[in-house]
C-alpha cells in the first residue's frame, strides 16, 4: 500500500488559523497552538458579546433618555409610563435620537406623556404622533401618499413584465415561429431569427 503524506492539508489549515489570528499579541499570532486557543477563545467573547452589546445600547439610549427628561422636569419611569397610555409607540432609540438632534420635539412629547398619564389624553385621540416630523431628517408619509406610492410601483411593474414579454432576443427560434403564425405572418418557415423579430417588431 502505497505512503500517504498529509503535509499540504496540515499546512494549509495552519495557515488558515494564523490568518484569521492575525495581529494577536505576541506569540498568538506565530504559533499554530496558542493561535488556535486563542481564536476558540476569541469566538466565545464575539458571541457573547453579540448580544451584550444591544444591552449596552439599550442603556445608553435610557440613560440619554432620561438625562432629557430631567431637563422637562420629568422622571424616565414616568415619561414612559405616560406615552404608553397616550398610545405613543416610539423605540428608545429614536426616543434618544429625539432628545439630541430636536429638544423642542421632545419636550412635546413629555406633555404628551404628562397628559397621557394624567388620563386627558386617550389612545384614539393620539392619532398624528407618528407624523410628527424631526430634525433628523426622517418624515413619515400620510396613508394617501403610501397608497400613490403602491400604485406607482405596481404600475412599474407591470410595464416592466410587458417589456420583458416583448424581449424577443431572449427566445428562441421555434417560439418566434409560433407567435409570428399567431399574429398571421406569412412566409415563416424561411425566415431566420432576425427576420422573425423585425417582423414582430412592426
Amino acid at each position: 500500500m502505497a505512503r500517504v503524506k498529509n503535509g499540504a492539508v496540515t499546512k494549509a489549515r495552519h495557515k488558515k488559523v494564523l490568518k484569521q489570528a492575525k495581529g494577536y499579541f505576541g506569540s498568538k499570532h506565530r504559533l499554530y497552538k496558542s493561535a488556535k486557543e486563542q481564536l476558540m477563545h476569541s469566538g466565545q467573547y464575539a458571541f457573547r458579546d453579540r448580544k451584550q452589546k444591544k444591552r449596552e445600547f439599550r442603556k445608553l439610549w435610557i440613560t440619554r433618555i432620561n438625562a432629557a427628561c430631567r431637563e422637562n422636569e420629568i422622571s424616565y419611569s414616568r415619561f414612559i409610563e405616560g406615552l404608553n397610555k397616550a398610545g405613543v409607540q416610539v423605540n428608545r432609540k429614536m426616543l434618544s435620537e429625539i432628545a439630541i438632534n430636536d429638544p423642542k420635539a421632545f419636550s412635546d412629547l413629555v406633555k404628551i406623556a404628562k397628559d397621557g398619564k394624567a388620563g386627558k389624553v386617550k389612545v384614539n385621540e393620539v392619532k398624528d404622533i407618528a407624523e410628527v416630523t424631526v430634525n433628523t431628517g426622517v418624515k413619515k408619509a400620510n396613508k394617501e401618499e403610501v397608497k400613490q406610492t403602491k400604485t406607482d410601483a405596481k404600475k412599474e411593474t407591470t410595464s416592466t413584465k410587458n417589456e420583458v414579454k416583448e424581449d424577443y432576443s431572449k427566445m428562441t427560434v421555434a417560439e418566434l415561429k409560433e407567435l409570428a403564425k399567431n399574429k398571421g405572418i406569412a412566409g415563416v418557415t424561411s425566415m431566420k431569427k432576425a427576420d422573425l423579430i423585425a417582423a414582430l417588431e412592426k
